[in-house]
């Protein structure tokens, strides 16, 4: 895979792999983000992560089984998961000597003209610091982020926003098949394609596990407006190992979603 040696990485990792089934968080896989993020970051590459499980860990916290549908009690998980998810992330990354920050963010943060200016700016600035930025949703105060947002679109706007050259999506998926193989076995691996191609909406109308509310299309359209600044996006499996470098070392996984040139 030619990523081109992309100097800025979004790398965005879906609620099944930062928790143990919905069990809170996995501190041992996210020791191992921390550890693969080291070796981007000597490498001279800038990463920022966008990362869920906040909800997950607030259940676990709170003792509920089933995630709730009112969305104040979605709201109260949330605040209460991001703590973890914060003291998690730090610990983990302070192993490796890497320092982090907390980021969050709302669509209407990016919609709007001076927030979007700012948010850029601040995050240039972690990046220039050598820090890796966490960012999630800002689930405490905006209701239609838990009913409609996922991360995936996110983690394009992210993107989006600050120029980055790859967005990295990894889910438990090994990346975008012809289609579902949990109930296709004929479905086969796209290994290339373009962003915004709009068969691969077709392809990619599966739904998502319990636990996450993005399928494979949040991902696909995720990838179509990363295309928009310019960036290409791979979608592969984050429990393939030491999967972010070898990426960057070129290794072709999963899908690689390319911008029209």
């Amino acid at each position: 895979m030619n990523t081109q040696k992309p100097k800025r990485i979004v790398v965005k990792v879906g609620s099944s792999l930062v928790t143990n089934n919905g069990e809170g968080l996995d501190r041992a896989a996210i020791g191992m983000w921390a550890e693969q993020m080291a070796t981007l970051l000597a490498a001279g590459h800038e990463v920022l992560m966008v990362s869920s499980g906040a909800i997950a860990e607030g259940m676990q916290r709170l003792g509920w089984a089933k995630r709730p549908k009112d969305i104040h009690q979605l709201q109260a998980a949330a605040a209460v998961g991001q703590m973890g998810l914060v003291q998690v992330y730090e610990s983990c990354f302070a192993r490796f000597n890497l320092r982090s920050a907390q980021v969050l963010l709302t669509n209407a943060d990016l919609a709007d003209t001076e927030r979007n200016a700012n948010a850029k700016a601040t995050l240039d600035t972690l990046l220039k610091l050598g820090v890796v930025p966490i960012i999630n949703e800002n689930d405490t105060v905006v209701t239609d982020e838990i009913k409609f947002g996922d991360n995936d679109s996110l983690a394009a706007l992210v993107t989006n926003l600050i120029h980055a050259d790859l967005l990295v999506i990894l889910t438990d998926q090994g990346g975008l098949f012809t289609a579902d193989p949990r109930q296709d076995a004929s479905a086969t691996l796209l290994s290339n394609a373009v962003a915004g191609d709009p068969a691969l909406e077709k392809m990619a109308g599966g739904a998502a596990s319990e636990l996450s509310k993005g399928g494979m299309l949040t991902k696909v359209l995720a990838a179509k407006i990363a295309a928009q600044t310019g960036a290409a996006t791979v979608i592969a499996s984050g429990r393939e190992p030491q999967v972010l470098t070898r990426l960057m070392n070129g290794e072709s996984i999963g899908t690689l979603l390319s911008a029209k040139p």
